[in-house]
């Protein structure tokens, strides 16, 4: 590994740090303090050249290779080989007359958001502006706007990406069509993506925020907004979380303490007719804060209000078949206010429209015919996370399972904990045939994927 070790440091801009280096575990840190990555070598990548130098001397050694991008990182820990960060690869470019947007690796969705907005354009990002762009597309992609536009891949028009074979090859629509084809979608094993070129919408404002209410009416609002969501034309968005709030000084005083739902909303049209359509769930309980109004395309990472600061993490996620008043029911019978859970937010997003639509070449992404996303997250307690967590979450999705869907999208797989997760991520024949683009392009098996 030594001579490894001084091959890299040769050969590459960046830092190359081992165990015990003074800057080893800060270069490795994440979103998810949980996580703890171990591999024999960090590189801290500084361009193309240098992916191109990691891979070639990998494949020479044998040596396993993965990525730590920017934002919310990967949710297991990575032990052994050698772990690439993107993290000083920032920079968007933005083309406005093609409405395009260049983006290099360590780009998170606000600095893309931010460059696009002073053309009057913006990104099919998704909830939170602190993920990293390329891993977040490469996994497909669900964000606010997602029945409006679709999965956040569908607008990736192409990419740079270096190889399992140690090439830096680009790949699009008319170039290498089929690496184009699984980088939408596919997520992992399949090289170190250096850049992406991404499609813009002409976008400026929408109606859209939040609503929260109390406890005691998150039953009747629920059975509410399950009704409504089956009503709401393509250019509506909405989805409800239940929060489970600790009283600390940062959380709002009316919400401190307190189990709460939130509907998020977001509308792109008229803002009249989106104040009228989101008038049922306003009518529907007494509305303890409303946020909802017409915001800057720029602010839309306000609709979902992610926390940005690294913390310990812990999620499960699925996709649902329904949200019909059965199912509404269920749902509160096993995450309402009346339980006890240890989880912090039980979300539902709503799906259909345009997400289930395949962009005319097609793409990799699974879970298209979801109706809805349904994520568990856990309290911020890593000494739950092994065992209290999984059995919670196991709890709840037994009392919902009639609509649970055998799909799954990859991206709320998470580190593919449950068994079958990692098949179920695509359909059998997106599954057999990304398999095969991964082994022409990574032969040698340098970039590990999967469970296992």
């Amino acid at each position: 590994m030594s001579g490894l070790v001084e091959r890299l440091r040769g050969v590459v801009a960046g830092p190359v740090l081992v165990p015990g280096d003074d800057d080893f575990a800060g270069e490795l840190a994440g979103f998810n303090l949980a996580v703890t990555h171990s591999p024999d070598v960090a590189v801290g990548i500084t361009s193309e050249a240098d992916a191109v130098a990691v891979v070639q001397a990998a494949a020479e050694t044998g040596t396993p290779v993965r990525v730590l991008a920017t934002g919310h990182g990967i949710p297991e820990p990575i032990t052994g080989g050698i772990l690439v960060t993107t993290s000083r690869m920032p920079g968007v470019t933005v083309d406005p007359d093609a409405k395009v947007a260049h983006i290099n690796a360590g780009c998170v969705w606000a600095e893309v958001v931010s460059a696009a907005g002073e053309h009057g354009l913006a990104p099919i990002t998704g909830a939170s502006d602190a993920v990293g762009c390329i891993g977040y597309t490469l996994g497909g992609g669900v964000g606010p706007l997602s029945r409006t536009y679709g999965f956040s891949s569908d607008w990736a028009r192409g990419f740079r990406v270096v190889t399992g074979t140690g090439e830096a090859v680009t790949a699009n629509a008319t170039e290498n069509p089929e690496l184009f084809w699984a980088l939408r979608g596919g997520k992992g094993g399949l090289g170190i993506v250096t850049s992406m070129d991404f499609a813009l919408v002409e976008l400026t404002t929408l109606y859209g925020g939040s609503v929260f209410f109390e406890a005691e009416h998150i039953a009747p609002v629920l059975s509410a907004w399950g009704e409504w969501t089956s009503t709401l034309p393509e250019t509506a968005n909405s989805s409800a979380v239940i929060l489970r709030l600790p009283p600390l000084e940062f959380i709002p005083e009316p919400l401190r303490g307190k189990t709460v739902l939130n509907v998020r909303f977001a509308f792109v049209g008229d803002v009249a007719e989106g104040k009228q359509l989101f008038q049922p769930i306003r009518d529907a309980g007494t509305v303890l804060i409303d946020a909802v109004g017409e915001m800057p395309a720029t602010d839309i990472a306000l609709i979902h209000n992610d926390p940005k600061a690294p913390t310990p993490a812990w999620d499960r996620g699925v996709l649902l078949t329904s949200l019909d008043a059965d199912f509404i029911k269920a749902f509160v019978d096993a995450a309402g206010p009346d339980q006890q859970l240890p989880l912090v937010a039980v979300e539902l997003r709503h799906l259909g429209g345009a997400t289930q639509r395949d962009v005319p070449e097609g793409s990799a992404v699974g879970g298209r015919g979801g109706a809805a996303t349904l994520m568990l997250i856990g309290v911020p307690d890593p000494s739950l996370f092994e065992q209290v967590l999984p059995a919670t979450a196991d709890g709840v999705l037994a009392k919902v399972a009639p609509w649970i869907s055998p799909e799954m999208t990859v991206n709320f797989a998470g580190a593919f904990a449950v068994p079958g997760s990692y098949q179920a991520s695509w359909p059998a024949e997106t599954f057999t045939r990304l398999a095969a683009v991964r082994a022409a392009h990574d032969p040698e098996k340098l970039f590990p994927y999967g469970p296992g």
